[in-house]
């Protein structure tokens, strides 16, 4: 009879703790506190991860799940392809350079890296009576798109794998009404040569492998129509029958190899979107346990990302949605915003908040009926009433922590009013009245800390009208300071973060976020961050190279929950908020980030909302004895 320690390598250790990092999946040991055999166990599972920039399908990707790349998508209003690319870090999208062409039906029209890919056919995107498909080719560079070598034909729906200069592009829709082209041909990342044709013609195939070990698999026929469940093999020169996909599928996404593939989500007949996740071992597949969260078909996927870890995003009917998926002996819990407790009273107008989600504090804001003179103070799971601040308005000028907080500013009870001008300072138990702020505002941006803070933009009113303002002020724990103005004044609600010598601004209508660094302000783009003009969005986050805009209001009263980060250069998706939200509270730094309250359907909110970022851990099992 074998041992362990023979089938192994290795005797059963004897630990008085857990190990905490990766180990071998069915690694074995004796945990001597508990007096019980433990090891790990590998798990397959997708996991949700920051929204795609907008709602799209026809996708293309390519890459792998740390690093992917995003193409030719299909927006639903209005229905048009574009132009735009997007990257994937592993946590978040952020922009990248803009196609030449636009062009949609390209699922799979796409190979290569974030840094080194091809993109080609598609279909134009100017409607008949132009050509059913394009002949372009475009080869990106991880920041610029440029022409390629001219395809053969005009296709759409084609099939490509290999790299920028070892591809290959086999099959696609060739005409209209739908043939199925079963064309193979060769990409040196100059010009195209012939291969040798596939059997079935087909396209919106899964197509990952290199140019001499490359895979087909299911898709589209016609004539006659058909969704199919083949599968087929490239080895450089001619073409194999694999195993036959135990589902047949339409649109579906993959990557791998040849001999260790995964295929995932797609259309089965009668046209039901599937999550089913098929691997492959080079002969025959199998179902894993593992299935997408949402149903899709031609969507992106990270099509040169590896069997244990890939990714999939968007897809038909539009979605934002991106998963993850990971073969390991770890579980991963995803970075999410998650409910906290829940605000006494339920308010909007709370741009007023400080600390974080460990020891948060909101002040005023707008009830049912008027303003509210109200403080609540949070511990990380619930909030209590504080001492009533000095006067009732709503939209405070609030910055600093929980037991050193700075307010000024606000809306007054009377909606004709000007902003105040008045300055608290809150211990935590008390105000005390420090004098007024030289101009007095309401809407205003706080930033800094109680003894070095910033009052940013807002608006006054002076008569029956809102008069934006650029003014900016510094405090020094005892007066205000002019100092540079915006670039650019502001009526909506605004929010602010970071230190007085390296704050972050973010505003909306229109769309504008500035950096300053104490004496200067900078313009930031915020074409990614707010791609439509959002009122009442918040900030947090440590500084003008760390932070997070999230929320917003936009034209029309559609409210949104999504939050994006800033790094100092370009602005990546984050976890969205679970309720949409404007005018809310925003404060704390990743992973202590804070909202609460706000403006949301159908009216003020008290809902409280903590973030929290991704999580590893071994997935150890005991071991149970008869």
């Amino acid at each position: 009879m074998s041992t362990y320690e023979k089938i192994h390598g290795r005797s059963i250790q004897a630990v008085t703790t857990d190990p905490s990092e990766t180990v071998a999946e069915g690694q074995v040991w004796y945990n001597t506190s508990s007096d019980t055999f433990k090891s790990v166990v590998g798990l397959e599972a997708w996991r949700s991860s920051a929204p795609y920039p907008r709602q799209a399908d026809h996708t293309a990707g390519s890459g792998t799940q740390t690093a992917a790349l995003s193409c030719s998508d299909n927006i639903p209003s209005p229905s048009a392809e574009i132009t735009s690319t997007f990257e994937y870090n592993g946590s978040g999208w952020s922009a990248g350079g803009s196609m030449n062409t636009e062009r949609g039906d390209g699922t799979n029209n796409m190979t290569g890296s974030q840094t080194a890919s091809f993109y080609v056919g598609g279909r134009p995107n100017a409607g008949p009576p132009t050509p059913f498909g394009s002949t372009a080719t475009e080869e990106y560079d991880g920041s610029s798109w440029t022409s390629g070598g001219a395809y053969p034909a005009g296709m759409r729906g084609t099939n490509a794998f290999g790299t920028l200069t070892a591809g290959v592009n086999a099959g696609g829709n060739s005409s209209s009404p739908s043939v199925s082209s079963n064309v193979n041909n060769e990409y040196n990342g100059t010009s195209w040569t012939s291969g040798n044709n596939n059997t079935l013609g087909r396209f919106n195939c899964s197509s990952s492998g290199t140019s001499t070990a490359g895979i087909l698999v299911a898709g589209f026929s016609n004539p006659p129509p058909v969704i199919n469940s083949v599968t087929e093999e490239y080895d450089g020169s001619s073409w194999t029958s694999g195993g036959s996909l135990p589902e047949a599928r339409n649109g579906l996404g993959g990557s791998g190899t040849q001999t260790a593939n995964i295929v995932f989500g797609g259309a089965s007949p009668p046209g039901t979107k599937t999550t089913t996740t098929s691997k492959y071992d080079g002969t025959s597949w199998t179902t894993s346990p593992a299935t997408l969260a949402t149903g899709r078909e031609k969507f992106g996927s990270a099509k040169g990302a590896s069997q244990t870890s890939t990714l999939a995003w968007c897809g038909n009917t539009p979605t934002d949605v991106t998963e993850e998926y990971d073969s390991s002996a770890n579980v991963f819990t995803a970075a999410a915003w998650s409910s906290g407790g829940s605000m006494n009273t339920a308010r909007g107008g709370v741009n007023g908040t400080s600390g974080d989600k460990s020891a948060g504090a909101t002040f005023g804001g707008q009830v049912p009926g008027g303003r509210s003179n109200a403080t609540e103070l949070y511990d990380g799971s619930s909030w209590t009433n504080g001492t009533n601040t000095p006067a009732a308005r709503r939209t405070y000028l609030v910055t600093g922590t929980q037991t050193a907080s700075l307010l000024c500013g606000g809306q007054p009870p009377t909606p004709t009013a000007n902003g105040d001008a008045e300055t608290f300072e809150f211990d935590g138990s008390s105000f005390t009245d420090t004098g007024n702020i030289n101009n007095a505002r309401d809407n205003a941006a706080g930033a800094g800390t109680q003894t070095a803070g910033l009052a940013i933009g807002g608006r006054t009113r002076p008569g029956t009208t809102f008069v934006p303002n650029n003014n900016v002020e510094e405090y020094d724990g005892s007066s205000w300071t002019t100092a540079t103005a915006l670039p650019a004044a502001n009526a909506s609600s605004t929010s602010a973060t970071g230190p007085q010598t390296a704050a972050i601004f973010g505003l909306a209508n229109p769309a504008y976020v500035a950096s300053y660094d104490g004496t200067n302000w900078t313009t930031i783009s915020a074409t990614q961050a707010m791609p439509n003009s959002y009122t009442g969005t918040g900030v947090a986050g440590t500084d003008s190279s760390n932070a997070y805009l999230g929320g917003g209001e936009e034209p029309g009263g559609t409210r949104h929950g999504f939050t994006q980060k800033y790094d100092g250069t370009s602005w990546a998706t984050q976890p969205s908020f679970a309720t949409a939200r404007n005018s809310f509270g925003y404060s704390g730094t990743s992973p202590a980030q804070l909202i609460c309250g706000g403006q949301a359907d159908p009216g003020y909110t008290a809902n409280t909302e903590e973030f929290s970022v991704e999580t590893t851990a071994l997935n150890v099992k005991t071991l149970t004895q008869s």
